[in-house]
């Protein structure tokens, strides 16, 4: 039986909520929804900060520029 390795939504906001837990501490949530006007968005809501938003034209690309906005803060973070 051959593994499927294709992520799925909820693996990509697993991974989304570890790396933002582990940078910056608390982490109310990460969650994805439909907007009627907007589309899909993205969402992480710190306990500390304020929340990091992000679109896209599905739930999987508004996740991934999610994760590439978090890595940019990250980078630009760790860089200070």
């Amino acid at each position: 039986m051959a593994e499927n390795n294709a992520k799925t939504l909820d693996g990509r906001i697993e991974g989304i909520y570890k790396m933002a837990k582990e940078h910056f501490g608390e982490v109310k949530f990460v969650g994805i929804k439909l907007h009627k006007k907007i589309g899909w968005v993205a969402k992480i809501q710190f306990d500390e900060f304020e929340s990091l938003v992000s679109e896209g034209k599905d739930a999987e690309d508004a996740l991934k520029n999610l994760r590439k906005r978090l890595k940019k803060i990250i980078a630009r973070y760790n860089f200070v």
